[in-house]
This record gives C-alpha cells, structure tokens and sequence, in this order.
C-alpha cells in the first residue's frame, strides 16, 4: 500500500496509528505550562539522540524560472518577476563562496522548468560540486526514479520535496497549471527518490495554506509510513511557514510561534531520530529560543535567489510575463513589487520569499556556541564508502 492509499484513508475517517494518536494528542491545545513542559521533555529527547550537534547547510538557488502556477509562491509563472539560471561555472562560484564562509552542506534549489533545469544540467552542477563539497542535497521539481539515478551516482546525498500541504481540495485551489498540480504524483516523490538510492529524504508542509494542525498530522503518518517502508535512509523534516513573496499572498491560516514551537516538540518526541530542520524564514529571536529545544539543522545567510551570495547570473537577468520572456527595458517590463529592497552583493533577480533572520552564518555558529552547542559544517565524506586498502 502507497502512502497515497494511507492518506485517503486517514481522510476517510480511518483510526490513526498508536504513534499517530499519540501525536495528535500533543498537538492539542495546551496552556502555557502545558508548553513548558512539552518543551523541557522535548530538549531531553534530542539531547540523548543527537548530543549538542548542530548541523549547518546553506541553500544554492539556480534558477528561478518557473511552469507552475502556486499562489503562494513567489517564482510562481505568472508573477512578472526577474528571473535568471545560473550556468554551471556561475553555481561553482556560488559554492565556493559559502565554502569559505566554511560551509560543506548545501542544497541546490530550483524553481521548477524543464528547459532550464533538467537532470542533466543537476548532473553537471553535482559533478562540479562533489570534489570539494561532501554534502549535496537537491530541492527542485519532482522527477521519476530513472531520472533521480544519475543525480544520486553522481554524488547527490540527499532528496527534499514538501507536499506543501497535505489537503487535497486547498492544493488544488493553490496549484492551478503546470506539473505540480498533481497531488498523488508528488505525494509519492520521496518512495522513487528512495528507490534511486538517496541516503537523506527531507518532507515537509508549507504551514499556512491549510489548518496547521490538519498538515502536521498527515505529515506525521508520512514520516510514519517512511520510517516503516523506505528504513534505509534518514530523515528531515521541515515546517516552514509562509513569508512575504512576489504576488502578495496572504494565508488564509496563520500558525501562532506557540503553535509552531508545540508542532516541533510533538515531532521531537514522537519521532526522536528524525532531523528537524530551521530555515531562515524564522526570526532571529524564535531561531535562538529553537536552537537548544528539538532543532538540528539550520541554514544561516541564505540567500532565495539566483546568484545571491556573488552576483552571478546578473548578466542574464530578464523579466517574465505570464512565461513570456521580456528583455529589461523592453515593452510591458514592469515587474511585480517583491517587497523588499535589494542589498548589497545581489543580483536583481528576485528572490522565492523574504528571509526573516539575516545574521550571518559567523554570527549564527557564534550564537549557537554560545548556547554550548556545537556547529557541524561537515559530518559526511565520500571515503567513508570507500574500499578499505592493505
């Protein structure tokens, strides 16, 4: 049974796992000593499960072309934002960058547009990446195993893909054209990244585009059925919640900060080996109270668009209207406000949503050694599976 048969079942009014009920009780509304404690308990589990670590990872974004049209998001097609694909040469200059800001993790990220970003073009950034950075990790659009193969041989690590949210008739409403509109189809993404030998397999849901509550426990029983079905790999999961972005999208439901430190918790102490990764669309004073209480893995002076860290890619920066490329200054090149200003260092292309904590990944490794925690940039090599020599 996929887990596509699970889900339809759970909506259907079917009775919940042991661990899923359990879960879902953690998740109830509780008073703030409710939460304390919910908390402590949850600080005690990752300490025994992974020590003081703190692993750090920075995200690439290589493209932010785009076919589907999400109303949340802010690389969606018809948002007439500035846009650019890094080539090859221009995504090494970008990693070398965070490389000496001492990152050895990163997550190649791409809108999703099969002209500009295909498993060839990942296949050539991996290969050009996979000497002098141990950890890569790919979030771009879903793709069949067959096509996943040559991404994993070629040095890929690990897999992320978020259904977004887990209610059917919500993603519907969200996912109007292009690939992505097909719910069971990216459902089932993480089973074929599994079959092509991904080590790492990141889920997740986007809060804010349905009842928090209603996602964290669809996402639960994903993670549930993975554990039990695809028990080779570890996982991550993640529960960002919506930023500003290019179209102005607002959610319909708003997860509070104490509902989002519980959901981590419940997470935390249901599914104790599980990585729960922070990104920096939290704020500098939620991230610092998170570090000590279930996270681990953060990302820290990100960047959501192309060329962000160096400028690369500025050379080719152009405007698109409705997917119709238009050349700066051209005809109807007016493009959609992005609200924010651009800094120092960025191209003008326009970034997938606004980051919250802009500490720099210094400052951010400063803190957490602060809380005696200790940052891990590198902790995978590729001559661990190496063959032993006499």
């Amino acid at each position: 049974m996929s887990f596509v048969a699970q889900l339809n079942l759970l909506d259907a009014g079917a009775p919940p796992s042991p661990l899923l009920a359990r879960f879902q009780r953690l998740i109830a509304p509780v008073t703030p000593s409710g939460l304390e404690a919910l908390a402590a308990d949850a600080v005690a589990v990752t300490r025994r499960h992974f020590g003081r670590t703190m692993r750090l990872f920075a995200p690439i974004y290589l493209s932010n072309e785009c076919v589907n049209n999400c109303s949340y998001c802010g690389f969606s097609r018809d948002n007439p934002i500035l846009r650019t694909t890094l080539t090859v040469e221009q995504v090494v200059r970008e990693a070398r960058h965070l490389e000496n800001l001492g990152f050895r993790d990163i997550l190649l990220v791409a809108g999703e547009h099969p002209r500009f970003v295909s498993e060839g073009y990942l296949e050539e950034c991996l290969a050009a990446l996979r000497d002098f950075v141990p950890t890569l990790a790919i979030e771009v659009g879903p793709m069949e195993t067959p096509e996943y193969l040559p991404l994993a041989r070629a040095g890929c690590e690990g897999l992320v893909v978020y259904q977004e949210t887990y209610h059917r008739e919500a993603y519907a409403r969200y996912h109007t054209s292009g690939p992505k509109k097909h719910f069971d189809w990216r459902l089932e993404c993480p089973e074929r990244g599994y079959e092509a030998g991904f080590r790492r397999i990141g889920i997740g849901a986007l809060m804010g585009l349905a009842d928090w509550r209603y996602d964290a426990l669809r996402l639960a029983a994903h993670l549930e059925y993975l554990y039990r079905t695809c028990w080779k790999a570890t996982f991550t999961i993640s529960l960002p919640r919506l930023r500003p972005a290019a179209g102005g999208f607002a959610p319909e439901h708003v997860m509070s900060d104490a509902d989002f430190v519980q959901t981590l918790c419940a997470f935390r102490l249901s599914f104790p080996q599980v990585g729960i990764v922070l990104s920096t669309r939290e704020s500098e004073a939620l991230r610092n109270a998170l570090f000590p209480l279930c996270i681990t893995s953060v990302s820290a002076g990100s960047h959501t668009e192309p060329g962000g860290y160096t400028g690369e890619g500025a050379d080719d920066v152009h405007l698109t209207v409705k997917g119709r490329r238009v050349e700066l200054g051209g005809v109807g090149a007016t493009p959609c406000a992005t609200n924010t200003s651009p800094r120092p260092g960025e191209t003008n292309a326009t970034g997938q949503f606004d980051i919250a904590d802009e500490r720099s990944p210094a400052d951010v490794a400063a803190y957490l050694r602060s809380l005696a925690l200790d940052p891990v940039w590198k902790d995978w090599d590729p001559s661990i599976l190496a063959p032993l020599t006499a």
